[in-house]
């Protein structure tokens, strides 16, 4: 069994089911496999990826990338090429700490202060 993603006609995921490929054909709509064991374009097995992410409801087919893209999570982010991800304007801060993106402030908020 696999994993399949339904694409609406924008390409946004709205289902992701585990199927054997003959039942995906009868299906309608249009369906994409999709690898549960790939993050960021890494297949956590050491096998090949499979379109940079694991579909996920929201999530955007890119065609010309073929891969998941999650959806962006605030509007300054900006899209990895490598990893097909969003990441913050500035990095994380290392070390112990609860930390919260404050998009209004454009910074990472420590929680435990």
């Amino acid at each position: 069994m696999s994993h399949y993603a339904e694409i609406d006609n924008n390409n946004v995921v709205i289902r992701v089911l585990v199927a054997e490929k003959d039942f995906i054909d009868k299906m309608p709509g249009r369906w994409i496999k999709t690898s549960y064991n790939t993050k960021e374009g890494i297949h956590l097995n050491g096998k090949e990826p499979l379109r940079k992410n694991f579909a996920g409801v929201g999530f955007t087919y890119d065609e010309s990338r073929d891969a998941f893209i999650p959806p962006k999570p605030y509007p300054s982010w900006v899209l990895n090429e490598e990893t097909c991800t969003y990441e913050a304007p500035i990095p994380r801060p290392e070390g112990d700490g609860v930390y919260t993106w404050n998009e209004e402030k454009g910074q990472w908020q420590n929680m435990q202060k």
